[in-house]
């Protein structure tokens, strides 16, 4: 039987696996993922998981319950030799081994992009994962509740201060959903004003959301100061030491929160620990049915798609172009995948991908959004209503889009839930401590000798 090996099981990965489930006749091949993570996490919902308008589960598919018929691997691939047609897996636990295959595919996606700023890795949190977007939930939750209970001076100014840096999709939208929840926020917490939020949207180039035009992007800049925030354009994080913010423009301040949205970089394993051919960005090299090498030069049994992948964009007219890193393009290229792979396997021709962009659709906070294909542009409740109809018709599985649903309704007639649940990150200092307070000391009351 064939091995066809599949390297990441995010949005083109789950659907290229999904897709074969489907295509594969019973014995024609055995179909692996790999990945570290036992669910593909659908990135769309992320900004609303921090908001609370999504349940974190929600926001992440099962893989063994959606695959199976598909073997799942709980670990990382950290080497690929194809001259030996061979992986090198680093499980979770137990010792590496290597994982033979006759068809690979390169699915493993981009990481976050970082840089050596002074206190980045100490206070940032990312937001490219559920765990991510449930931690900085939490943390605003927390920051409230501990602001309320304090007088007005330094420190109730930090836990009031929010920083995301990166004006992306990712980065617009976590920052205009969090602000959002923050202001919805002041109606439980009476002892907060909402002249003591101070939010700041950091962005290094002299707009934000490249993928709408210059109007629409200026219109959501204008959106976000009315409501409260700073945007800080052309400007970069040049420290945030100790959580002490530092920007380029030289103004300074204190946040409890930092989120870095500051964009992708490609996979190190794609990058430096593979024997295919990448390009100048670190991207493997596929041809247009997604086969990895060029028309000439093809790499026989082994395939890419997604944000490893330099795909060739056949839909646009500039020279060289080449498909960007979204949630559409890796979708789609994932169900080519598995139709391109089948018909490999069976001696039949593939299909070159080709897809026109649907628009862009961004949500930025409860109500809000922006939408723009080519010249149409709409804004604020109408956006945002095809920012979700969108979404819930695009989450993979009916039980996803039935419990996303649900919560939304539920939401609608309840209000969000407030709740912080930040003590999950330490489950066992309860049990540890037998819930006694602490003294300045650093001991406990109860360790106090009898007197």
């Amino acid at each position: 039987m064939r091995e066809i090996v599949i390297v990441g099981g995010g949005y083109a990965g789950f659907y290229a696996a999904w897709g074969l489930e489907k295509k594969l006749r019973r014995g024609e091949a055995r179909v692996t993922v790999v990945d570290p993570r036992p669910y593909m996490t659908y990135q769309p919902f992320l900004p609303e998981v921090t908001a609370g308008s999504v349940e974190a589960r929600h926001a992440a598919v099962s893989l063994r319950r959606h695959l199976r018929r598909t073997r799942v691997i709980a670990g990382t691939v950290s080497r690929v030799r194809h001259v030996d047609r061979m992986v090198h897996v680093q499980p979770v636990n137990g010792a590496d081994y290597e994982l033979r295959y006759d068809t690979l595919v390169v699915t493993a996606g981009a990481v976050t992009r970082k840089f050596p700023i002074p206190g980045l890795a100490e206070q940032a949190i990312g937001l490219k994962h559920v765990e991510e977007a449930v931690a900085i939930r939490d943390s605003l939750l927390t920051a409230f509740d501990q602001a309320a209970s304090l007088a007005p001076g330094a420190e109730r100014k930090r836990l009031l201060t929010v920083t995301f840096v990166g004006g992306g999709f990712s980065g617009v939208e976590g920052f205009g959903e969090l602000l959002s929840l923050a202001t919805a926020m002041l109606r439980a917490y009476r002892e907060i004003r909402f002249e003591e939020l101070s939010f700041h949207l950091v962005e290094a180039r002299g707009r934000i959301l490249p993928e709408v035009t210059d109007g629409p992007g200026a219109w959501v800049v204008r959106s976000l100061e009315e409501r409260g925030a700073h945007v800080h354009l052309n400007t970069q994080l040049t420290s945030a030491d100790g959580g002490h913010v530092v920007l380029s423009n030289g103004e300074e301040f204190d946040s409890a929160l930092i989120v870095w949205a500051a964009g992708n970089a490609s996979n190190p394993v794609v990058r430096q620990h593979t024997d295919l051919p990448v390009d100048d960005r670190g991207l493997i090299v596929v041809r247009p049915d997604l086969q990895v090498g060029t028309e000439s030069e093809p790499v026989e049994g082994v395939w890419s798609a997604g944000d490893d992948a330099a795909v060739p964009d056949l839909a646009s007219r500039v020279a060289g172009a080449r498909t960007v890193p979204n949630a559409q393009h890796a979708v789609r290229q994932g169900r080519l995948l598995a139709r391109n792979i089948v018909a490999d396997l069976r001696g039949e021709p593939t299909r070159p991908y080709r897809h026109s962009s649907l628009g862009v659709v961004a949500t930025l906070g409860l109500g809000r959004g922006i939408f723009q294909y080519k010249k149409i542009v709409i804004k604020g409740f109408p956006a945002w209503l095809m920012h979700r109809g969108y979404h819930v018709l695009a989450v993979p599985t009916w039980e996803r889009k039935i419990r996303v649903l649900t919560v939304w309704l539920t939401a609608a007639l309840f209000g969000r839930d407030l709740v912080s649940l930040a003590s999950v990150q330490h489950p066992r200092d309860a049990f540890v401590t037998s819930g006694a307070p602490r003294n300045p000391a650093g001991g406990r009351e109860n360790d106090r000798p009898a007197t």
